[in-house]
């Protein structure tokens, strides 16, 4: 038997060669067990490989058998020695032919696993690891039986329609390391093994991107013979092997190619982490754009620098490639560490930011993440998806801290002007959640504060900085209560000193309000510094596409932004005239009238009343609206909105007096409010109510102004004019007001619901014969159930109330006979009125206001 072409032994073959060395057994033992162990092992792995095994069991019982394989050759003696045994010619042929089929048997297994499942192709790498631990002499035959089993592969995969083959890129990365190995003939078969394996994976993304697979379409050509083929180009350069490993393999393959080096770094063989370091590197300059699974790769290096400085240069040197092809991915995961950060990590974004082509993109990024709202839970800024477990948001508190990092680098010059006003705002942002925040003591760095500075004294504005920390401004601004001052203050002192920015910063405040910012609390400073910036720069009026957006914010969700902006627009009052579209402001301020929030409806009265003082008479093309307005308010539960809505309304008819005809049905919509708030038991609405009812009165020429004075004052004798003059001039009222009136009857104010009685039943005797029963009816149901008011004097004037309406109801025959001559009635009915309830004002009065039996007295018509 030649040991060029060896044949398996049979059993019985084995026997009798035990028994013909039998005198030399101690010296060929070791070949026959591994000889025998592996027939043994051979037939196991195929039998499983026929079974119905889950897989992946399969192959991890598949791997432990090859595993135990593999030790069984790495322990025979090398071939010289086994020369050394034999004691003849014959015994050397004999013995060498044994130790070749021991070698082939292990091919063979390899082979008929690989033939099957690509996936086994595993076992390769798996066996390159195996033999990194051992330096034996058989490294290099071992080298030949994998390049042997790649080959094969190479064949194979010529005709395959698919190639699934995942572990490319982690067999890669140790034959790399192969490359450079001391050992030239280790380094001739890592070569060609690296040259098989590309060719493999060349023909994978030719499948997945339907082009032929053929050889001449590879710039990898494989001749017949092995010896023939010397790929020089990988031995001992580690830049080739990154550029052609990099163009071929696929991202998820290079991905594990980069991650299996990553972890050789840490690798006690100096070497061996010199070379993993040297393709690494080289790699990610080539092709750091294909490598997924950057988030896992930089949180890696972290934990490795924190636990291991070895090899530091090199890792933060991956930082600063990742960075600059993934940018987010890096940043998202460095900003994803608690806060304040350790040496570690900012030794990271220092290599983070040491690219200034990359430096935009970092701060968009940082931006990004500064949209959030420190504490508050995580669900916008990544979709849902998280780095990390937190169910919180603090990434914007270490963004915060970074910026302090990245904003002074000489690399991000060019960057931090180019976003300086969004960096500026947003860390105004910042300031006021990190004050909400409310941190412990310990905890509460002010980083986005520090990096507002560090934002001044990078954009050459360090003499801002100087007069904010002379004002003491900077230990005032974490106090919650004088933040909103301190932007304006900021906003004032930049202005001051003429702050070259402006005008993008003004572009982008403009931007940003158009937009609309996150958060209500937001507006509030964008409304702060964008007004303080124009009152700077601008003299009033402001320009209209700032106006519109003023207009917009009057009734802005947050009450802060309503009242900013209404006290500002009251400021341009002077000017009001000169305001193209001044309509469109007054009617924002009426509809901030509706508001539930009492500050904004009294800062809205005002600031209309501000602009009406100045505003052209000619140009009171809205007063009917504008008196309207103000009707519903002369009922508002608080007492200040309606004793100044009151008190505007008579000023807005005193200002129109020469346009009486327009609001003269304004006027007697707003005129029960105005004589029921008479008896108010707040003083300044009731004063409020004389005063525009004087006016009131006087421009319907009513003669009401005499029972209005303080001397003369008595609220029976005021409604009793008032209705005697509507029966005269405005009879056809009558009845709107009987409805306006009925509403208050169901007041929880005592004041509301005698006025509202007193008035009712002069009303209905001045115009009661102008409702029609069906309406008397329903009259009469209402003040029936005030009949049995707790208010002992309530009662009694809704007894008089009560005779009125009943004395009514009988008058009329019927319904019909009313509709015929109501209208013949109204123009011929005019009957003065006179006193029927002796009522006391609520104010002359401590508990009983008027005596039962002189009320009774005067029911008598």
């Amino acid at each position: 038997m030649s040991a060029k072409n060896p044949k398996a032994m049979s059993s019985l073959q084995i026997l009798q060669y035990s028994v013909k060395w039998h005198h030399m057994a101690h010296k060929v033992s070791s070949l026959l067990d591994a000889y025998s162990g592996l027939l043994s092992n051979e037939s196991v792995i195929l039998a499983v490989n026929s079974s119905f095994v889950d897989p992946l069991l399969q192959f991890e019982s598949q791997l432990k058998i090859i595993e135990l394989s593999f030790g069984m050759i790495v322990v025979m003696p090398s071939l010289d020695k086994v020369k050394e045994m034999g004691s003849s010619n014959e015994d050397f042929e004999d013995m060498e032919n044994l130790y070749h089929n021991i070698l082939n048997i292990y091919e063979n297994i390899l082979l008929t696993l690989v033939s099957k499942d690509l996936y086994k192709l595993q076992i390769l790498k798996e066996m390159l690891v195996w033999m990194s631990k051992d330096s034996s002499y058989l490294q290099e035959r071992i080298m030949v039986i994998i390049n042997k089993v790649l080959r094969f592969t190479v064949r194979k995969v010529r005709k395959y329609t698919s190639v699934d083959a995942p572990c490319l890129g982690l067999l890669a990365a140790e034959l790399s390391l192969l490359c450079s190995h001391e050992d030239p003939s280790i380094v001739q078969q890592a070569s060609l093994g690296m040259c098989h394996l590309l060719y493999i994976a060349q023909c994978q993304n030719d499948i997945r991107t339907n082009k032929p697979t053929n050889d001449k379409s590879h710039s990898l050509q494989f001749p017949s013979s092995d010896v023939e083929f010397l790929p020089k180009e990988f031995r001992q350069d580690k830049s080739k092997i990154a550029q052609r490993v990099g163009q071929t393999l696929l991202p998820s393959l290079l991905t594990d190619f980069v991650w299996s080096l990553l972890m050789k770094l840490s690798s006690p063989d100096d070497k061996i982490a010199s070379d993993a370091a040297s393709i690494l590197k080289f790699t990610l300059e080539f092709h750091a754009e294909k490598v997924i699974m950057v988030s896992k790769i930089v949180d890696t290096i972290y934990r490795q620098l924190r636990d291991n400085n070895c090899m530091k240069d090199v890792m933060l040197r991956v930082i600063t490639l990742l960075t600059c092809t993934s940018p987010k991915k890096v940043i998202f995961q460095l900003m994803d560490y608690s806060v304040p950060a350790d040496d570690t990590l900012i030794q990271m974004w220092q290599a983070a930011g040491s690219e200034a082509s990359v430096a935009p993109h970092v701060l968009k990024t940082i931006l990004l993440i500064l949209k959030g709202k420190p504490g508050e839970m995580e669900d916008t800024l990544t979709k849902g998806k998280r780095f990390s477990l937190d169910v919180t948001n603090l990434m914007p508190l270490a963004a915060s801290q970074a910026l302090c990092t990245f904003l002074p680098l000489g690399s991000y010059k060019k960057a931090v002007a180019q976003f300086f006003p969004q960096l500026l705002m947003t860390l105004m942002f910042q300031v006021f959640y990190s004050n909400e925040l409310k941190l412990t003591p310990r905890d509460n760095a002010l980083y986005a504060q520090d990096a507002l500075r560090v934002l001044l004294n990078c954009s050459g504005l360090q003499q801002v900085d100087i007069t904010l920390t002379k004002a003491n401004f900077w230990d005032q601004l974490s106090e919650e209560l004088c933040y909103y001052y301190g932007v304006y203050f900021i906003a004032k002192t930049l202005s001051e000193y003429n702050f070259p920015q402006f005008p993008e910063t003004l572009r982008y405040l403009y931007k940003l309000s158009v937009e609309g910012p996150r958060r209500s609390e937001d507006t509030v400073i964008v409304v702060i510094f964008l007004t303080e910036l124009l009152n700077n720069f601008f003299r009033d009026p402001f320009p209209e596409e700032f106006l519109v957006l003023f207009t917009n914010w009057i009734n802005d969700s947050n009450p802060i932004v309503s009242k900013l902006i209404l006290q500002r627009i009251a400021h341009m009052s002077p000017v009001v005239n000169k305001i193209e579209n001044v309509s469109s402001i007054l009617i924002a301020i009426l509809d901030a009238f509706l508001s539930k929030d009492d500050t904004v409806v009294l800062r809205a009265l005002i600031t209309l009343r501000r602009l009406l003082n100045k505003l052209d008479t000619m140009t009171y093309s809205l007063g009917t609206r504008i008196g309207s307005s103000y009707c519903p308010l002369m009922d508002h539960i608080n007492g200040g909105i309606r004793s100044m809505a009151i008190r505007h309304f008579g000023e807005l008819v005193r200002d129109m007096r020469q346009y009486t005809w327009m609001l003269n049905d304004v006027i007697l919509e707003g005129l029960v409010p105005l004589i029921l708030f008479l008896e108010d038991d707040e003083e300044r609405v009731a004063k409020a109510c004389k005063y525009t009812l004087k006016i009131c009165t006087s421009q319907l020429k009513w003669s009401t102004s005499r029972f209005l004075k303080d001397e003369n004052y008595s609220f029976e004798m005021v409604v009793l004019n008032i209705c005697n003059n509507l029966i005269i001039s405005h009879r056809n009222y009558i009845t709107d007001l009987i409805s306006d009136t009925l509403g208050f009857l169901w007041s929880s104010r005592t004041y509301l619901k005698r006025a509202s009685v007193i008035l009712i039943g002069y009303l209905a005797k001045s115009g009661g014969h102008l409702l029609l029963r069906v309406e008397i009816e329903v009259m009469l149901d209402v003040i029936e159930r005030l009949l049995r008011d707790e208010d002992t004097v309530t009662k009694e004037l809704a007894e008089i109330t009560y005779d009125i309406f009943k004395k009514i109801a009988n008058k009329l025959t019927s319904a019909t006979l009313n509709q015929n001559f109501q209208k013949l009635l109204k123009f011929f009915y005019i009957k003065k009125l006179s006193p029927l309830y002796n009522y006391n004002s609520l104010k002359d009065q401590i508990d009983s206001p008027t005596d039962s039996k002189d009320i009774k007295n005067d029911k008598t018509l």
